[in-house]
């Protein structure tokens, strides 16, 4: 059943790029925001007569904490109506109606493989949800792969934070890889599908696939992972733009 649409608040602002910003939005009227790590909202921006010319989906970048308040993380587009606006209009105290949460793109019950969550820009927005809820609740799990494709070293949103949760977490690996940067030691280059196909090139890896972010990299993390052997339904994937 869909949520109804409600009122949110934006209560905070943080730009982490130039084009790049964290929206802080709170609901008034729930006590608490109920979610799954790697569920979207859907923000009816005034934008456009026909309806569904105005929704926008945002996966929630933080993970449920029992209050009313929670995080999106949004890119500014060139020519995107949806987000010009958020960027431009959108101030502390702006309200915006939003329904939510929705989707699938969730966590298995029982984790009983490797999960690989393989991103490229705001699309790890969902994984961090998603590895912050599994170490808040001491969810028992085998190795978490957060494959971060990133063009420059300053595109790597939540780095510091992340980092740190890999210190804290021993089977969470952190693993940002630059397709603009020179390479040096301990500095990842390239794209994302090389660094999942090193891991499992070990051989005889059980393993889950959640792949979020722009459509050119998931088709190609598709193809790649069923040729080497894995089947069509342990690959799980949220398309961005």
């Amino acid at each position: 059943m869909l949520e109804p649409w409600r009122t949110g608040i934006v209560i905070k602002l943080e730009d982490v790029t130039p084009s790049t910003r964290r929206f802080w939005i709170q609901i008034p009227e729930l006590e608490k925001f109920d979610f799954k790590p790697g569920q979207f909202v859907t923000l009816d921006l005034p934008i456009h007569e026909k309806k569904n010319k105005r929704w926008r989906s945002y996966s929630i970048a933080s993970a449920p904490d029992g209050t009313n308040v929670f995080e999106l993380i949004i890119v500014l587009l060139e020519e995107g109506t949806g987000t010009t606006y958020l960027f431009k209009e959108i101030k502390e105290g702006s309200e915006i109606l939003l329904r939510g949460p929705q989707g699938v793109f969730t966590l298995p019950e029982t984790i009983n493989e490797d999960l690989f969550l393989i991103c490229t820009g705001t699309g790890i927005a969902p994984f961090r949800s998603m590895a912050h809820y599994i170490h808040k609740h001491n969810i028992p799990h085998k190795n978490l792969y957060l494959i971060f494709g990133c063009r420059k070293e300053c595109d790597a949103l939540y780095r510091d934070e992340l980092e740190e949760l890999e210190k804290q977490m021993p089977s969470f690996h952190y693993l940002p890889t630059f397709s603009r940067e020179e390479p040096e030691a301990n500095k990842r280059t390239g794209y994302v599908h090389n660094v999942y196909e090193e891991i499992l090139s070990t051989g005889n890896i059980e393993a889950k696939f959640f792949l979020c972010g722009w459509k050119n990299m998931i088709d190609e993390a598709k193809q790649r992972i069923t040729g080497l052997g894995y089947d069509r339904k342990d690959i799980h994937l949220e398309l961005y733009g």
